[in-house]
């Protein structure tokens, strides 16, 4: 920026006239800015639903084609073998009867496999039929046979995993499992905790649900089927393959007295694989009359494995969908008032704060997610996606998301998020019993890197003496007002936090703001009436005592992040919490565009001079733009590898403390 223009932009706000016309280089964000009120519009689509149910046994059995269902042919060899093929073509339910029988007598694995896929094939056939309750009793027998060949101990010697039949076989129970709960979920709405009872032609089956996990069966509202959607904006799709039914669950507002209710969104939906523990069929497939199985259903982030029968089984999963669901949901689009908490401040106070997508866990070390300017928690749904796909990560840590109006000073922001985090560590830990709350990580893009930096240093008395020489007891006015104004300006660092991670964070501000960009956020942003009261009003009674009543009562997100912001310096050379790690992703774009390459060396918004620091023990450069920087897969990385170094750390010095 030359000298002309940072004397224009250190030009105090209430003394502007209209500006000259920009310079050029400034006028993408001139654009950007001009065109605020026209978005938040768009509506995003997160997933889509299916035409038709994604079923890996479509192809394999034949289930969208022309002929219709059809077993396999080696299934067709297997009877073919036991002179039961012509029966089959003939009537395959009395075909079904024979083979269980034969069963009973040879205790093939072929055909016992052959019997999985005759009786899915002839609920299918049953289903299309309008039969519901033999297509459920049918759906039984595939789904008790098939967990016959993957467990029953007198097939474990003649089991082969590396044999493309035991993977079929896999995906027959799941599909079994997730037919039936599709018949009884029809039937009036299935939920854990509660007993059923299954009447089916052939037999009487009692159902026993039941959750494992950190939600509990009071906060289990409904559930969908991954099966039925399909991932649109996400970039990754996180699922692991074994036994289940994964399942988006829809929470139920729990107990209102429990403190952590709060922090839970409404609307919020969870993963859930649903297993079924079935009684032993065997011998042919045969339930034996009145049996009791147990339904489970199975949080993803605390167990993607467990012990079956003897054995540990791997579950099948799928953590992206039930998040794009959520993301998709009113209640979330209600939440996401991005374009409003940039321009009307004051209309957004009501959902700012702490929330969380996953159970409160006193073992998990918990990272704070801080958003930019005109951005949202919505903006870390990639990154958070993809760093609990890693099952060390997930384990350990559990993601908190805060959400701000970003309309206002960063300052500002800073003090409510220092006052949101006591609160909640007084809500979901009055006793300080939960040490893992004292290893806390935040992770900031943009100007949310700001805010998070401001949490680590102490103020000292530099930042009051930027608005005044006077001591801040001589201060006159309401208590309330007084006491507002200087936990903005004199505030200690938050002990609890370990680790600040800064991406993209213009620590010296950015040089898109000027004296243009800042008369025209000042025409559309509309501060918090509560701020401008305050300021205002201890202006009026302390004559005299401000030396800078403009950045008390005029400044905005965007007079916030100027260059010559008499912030930065003092945030620069302010001490810092002892112990505290800091840690930097910076943009530098390889092939800047047009207007990128005027900007400077940077992510087309923040120059690498502004976000360079000197105190980080690590700085990665991402060629990437600033509005993408932390989706990238390079930034995702390396925040895994400061949280994986950090667990390490803690871990160390909880071997020292158990050694003292």
């Amino acid at each position: 920026m030359s000298a002309t223009d940072r004397a224009a932009s250190a030009t105090p706000i209430a003394n502007r006239n209209s500006p000259q016309l920009p310079p050029w280089r400034y006028l993408p964000l001139w654009v950007v800015l001009a065109c605020l009120p026209l978005v938040g519009c768009a509506t995003t689509a997160y997933l889509a639903e299916r035409d038709i149910r994604d079923n890996p046994l479509n192809t394999h059995l034949s289930l969208i084609g022309r002929e219709g269902p059809r077993i396999s042919q080696r299934s067709i060899a297997s009877l073919r073998r036991y002179g039961l093929w012509e029966t089959y073509q003939s009537n395959g339910i009395e075909c079904l009867t024979s083979v269980r029988q034969t069963i009973d007598s040879t205790d093939d694995p072929e055909l016992i496999y052959a019997i999985c896929e005759m009786a899915y094939v002839e609920a299918k056939r049953a289903e299309s039929r309008g039969d519901s309750a033999s297509a459920l009793n049918l759906y039984g027998i595939a789904l008790s046979n098939s967990y016959d060949y993957l467990f029953a101990e007198d097939l474990a010697d003649r089991r082969n995993p590396y044999d493309p039949q035991f993977r079929r076989v896999c995906e027959i129970y799941n599909g079994a499992l997730e037919d039936t709960l599709r018949q009884l979920s029809a039937k009036g709405n299935l939920k854990p905790g509660q007993n059923y009872t299954v009447a089916t032609p052939e037999r009487t089956l009692t159902v026993r649900t039941t959750t494992r996990g950190g939600w509990s069966e009071e906060e289990f509202e409904t559930f969908n089927f991954v099966s039925d959607y399909e991932i649109q904006t996400l970039h990754n799709r996180h699922m692991t393959f074994g036994l289940g039914v994964p399942l988006i669950a829809v929470r139920k507002p729990s107990d209102p007295t429990d403190p952590r209710e709060k922090y839970y969104p409404e609307g919020l939906s969870y993963s859930v694989t649903a297993l079924m523990r079935c009684a032993p069929s065997r011998p042919g497939g045969r339930l034996g009359g009145a049996t009791e199985t147990v339904l489970e259903f199975y949080d993803p982030l605390e167990a993607n494995q467990i012990l079956l029968a003897a054995q540990w089984v791997p579950l099948e999963t799928d953590l992206t969908t039930p998040l794009a669901y959520y993301l998709q949901s009113d209640e979330f689009r209600e939440r996401n008032r991005v374009t409003e908490g940039l321009f009307r401040p004051n209309r957004t106070q009501s959902i700012r704060g702490l929330f969380m997508l996953e159970p409160y866990d006193p073992n998990r070390i918990p990272v704070v997610m801080v958003h930019g300017l005109w951005s949202s928690p919505l903006t870390w749904m990639d990154m958070f996606n993809d760093l609990r796909s890693y099952p060390e990560i997930r384990s350990r840590y559990q993601f908190w998301f805060y959400l701000y109006p970003s309309g206002q000073p960063f300052w500002l922001s800073a003090t409510q998020l220092r006052n949101d985090l006591a609160e909640m560590r007084n809500n979901v830990d009055p006793f300080r019993r939960d040490a893992l709350l004292d290893q806390m990580v935040l992770v900031g893009h943009s100007m949310g890197g700001l805010v998070s930096r401001m949490q680590t240093i102490d103020s000292g008395d530099e930042f009051w003496k930027i608005v005044s020489d006077e001591p801040p007891e001589q201060l006159r006015g309401p208590e309330d007002d007084r006491a507002r104004l200087v936990s903005t300006l004199i505030f200690t660092p938050n002990q609890s936090i370990r680790r600040v991670v800064t991406i993209g964070t213009p620590h010296r501000g950015s040089d898109f703001v000027n004296n243009y960009t800042r008369w025209l956020a000042s025409r559309l942003i509309r501060l918090p009436q509560m701020v401008l009261t305050t300021s205002q009003s201890l202006t009026r009674e302390n004559p005299g005592y401000f030396r800078n009543t403009k950045l008390m009562t005029a400044a905005n997100a965007i007079d916030s992040l100027a260059p010559d912001s008499p912030i930065f310096p003092v945030m620069l050379r302010a001490k810092k919490a002892e112990g505290v790690h800091y840690h930097n992703i910076i943009g530098v774009l390889d092939n800047p565009g047009f207007f990128a390459k005027r900007a400077g060396r940077g992510d087309g918004v923040v120059n690498y001079a502004s976000a360079t620091m000197d105190d980080v023990e690590s700085e990665v450069i991402v060629n990437a733009e600033h509005t993408t920087i932390h989706t990238t897969p390079k930034s995702i990385l390396e925040v895994r590898r400061i949280l994986l170094e950090h667990l390490e750390e803690v871990s160390q010095n909880s071997r020292v403390a158990r050694g003292q």
